[in-house]
């Protein structure tokens, strides 16, 4: 340590700095970065950190003097005990994974324990303006926070003094390669910080974000997939008994296509290029588990199925037989799917139309059947297909269905009450007799929420 760099963590050390205004900002200039560094490498126990994605270098400064430095940057990849506290699936994490910020680095440049509550007015000032700064750098405003703490060298009392929520130890791995992790021996404390009042249920909402977090949940969910090994293996071979249009030369199997396509929709995928894109995002192991054919006779790598490929197949499959083999494998499955499938109905383009029956819990779809996106047409409208799928269930007793006003009619209301349901159907002034009625019968009730 040199005398430049001792005077440098001596000029903060002021009886009064406690009581004096704070400022937060960013660092941005070339010289600012270097000292910033060189004081983390200098009196930092981890020494500097190596930015890596969206990095940000923020400095707490009392009469223009520096008196604490904060480093945020791209959260840990995958953990336990904030995924489970998250509650969002696979690919919710992979989507959103940014609208996480990691407090890599916090130093303090003066004497533990010299100013009082210190700490912890930095890290309550730095909270308060992190979303305003980082949305004005990189377009986007986080939602949570989260930072490690060595418990062999601190409790992490200015983290919980700040308002930070303790989430448990990690198993002391440390990130090798993207699939790979190493002992670290060293066993760290997790805490969260939200960043917003509602930012752990905005992360695994499967409603639309806040306008300014958006730019933040668009990276790819690279290899990333809706289920598990093992379901995605049952997936492929309960689809492979969909009958195949196609001639007997193919050279992708139609299991694989319809897993794929499956998948992709689970995921929330809604168009074929989103398909497409999901199936070359599969890692080569993931091929394999799928039966995808190898680039070349002596290559082990394998090959996804092109946009032509979805789009034939698509055209031309029994629409019927691919709702069906699907509704069958996820009545086998009931209870053991991951949460939040996001399959609630959708459209691609012309090519598929599916009307399906969700679980508002979790997500996950209890049955399909196939539909015409246009309404009014025969037997395959959407209304047509839904009533003919809640016939074809046994018992709907304890099941409470809520629709829309399209399904406001008297037959299905009817259909389930027959199979021991309950239902909640949305009604709208165009269906003028029974909207009067319902007008009428509940207007002296109070509303469920308040107007």
């Amino acid at each position: 340590m040199n005398t430049t760099q001792k005077k440098q963590k001596q000029s903060s050390n002021s009886p009064s700095l406690s009581k004096k205004p704070l400022k937060i900002r960013i660092i941005t200039s070339r010289r600012e970065k270097k000292r910033f560094d060189s004081l983390l490498g200098n009196y930092h126990y981890l020494g500097q950190s190596h930015p890596v994605g969206d990095t940000m270098r923020m400095v707490a400064e009392i009469d223009d003097q520096w008196i604490g430095l904060l480093m945020w940057g791209s959260a840990a990849y995958r953990l336990k005990p904030r995924d489970e506290f998250i509650g969002w699936t696979p690919t919710q994490r992979a989507l959103r994974q940014k609208l996480i910020v990691q407090n890599r680095r916090f130093l303090m440049l003066a004497e533990r324990g010299e100013h009082p509550n210190l700490a912890s007015r930095i890290l309550g000032s730095a909270i308060r303006e992190l979303p305003k700064l980082w949305f004005q750098t990189f377009g986007y405003e986080p939602l949570l926070a989260e930072t490690f703490v060595d418990i062999e060298a601190y409790e992490g009392t200015c983290y919980r003094a700040s308002g930070w929520q303790e989430l448990g130890l990690t198993k002391g791995y440390s990130r090798h390669r993207a699939d790979f992790y190493v002992p670290n021996e060293r066993p760290k404390k997790l805490w969260i910080r939200e960043l917003r009042h509602d930012g752990v249920t905005q992360l695994r909402t499967m409603e639309e974000l806040p306008e300014n977090c958006r730019h933040g949940a668009q990276s790819n969910a690279d290899a990333v997939l809706p289920l598990l090994k093992k379901q995605t293996e049952s997936l492929h071979e309960a689809l492979c008994k969909v009958p195949d249009p196609r001639a007997s030369n193919r050279s992708f199997h139609i299991g694989a296509v319809l897993s794929i396509t499956a998948m992709a929709i689970f995921s929330g995928h809604r168009n074929l290029v989103q398909i497409v894109r999901f199936a070359n995002r599969l890692r080569n192991d993931q091929r394999i588990d799928l039966g995808l054919p190898r680039f070349k006779s002596d290559s082990s790598y394998r090959k996804v199925p092109s946009y032509k490929v979805f789009y034939n197949l698509l055209r031309n499959v029994d629409i019927d037989a691919f709702s069906q083999c699907l509704t069958d494998w996820l009545a086998q499955h009931s209870g053991t799917l991951p949460t939040a499938l996001a399959l609630d109905g959708k459209f691609i383009r012309t090519t598929v139309g599916i009307v399906c029956m969700v679980n508002h819990e979790n997500g996950v779809p209890y049955a399909m059947a196939r539909a015409s996106q246009k309404e009014g047409e025969g037997e395959h409208c959407e209304l047509k297909v839904a009533q003919r799928m809640i016939e074809n269930q046994q018992d709907l007793s304890h099941a409470l269905i809520t629709a829309d006003a399209l399904h406001c009619q008297t037959r299905t209301a009817q259909e389930i009450a027959a199979r021991g349901g309950e239902f909640i159907l949305q009604v709208k002034d165009n269906q003028k007799t029974v909207h009067d009625l319902a007008a009428k019968l509940t207007k002296d009730i109070s509303p469920f929420l308040p107007v």
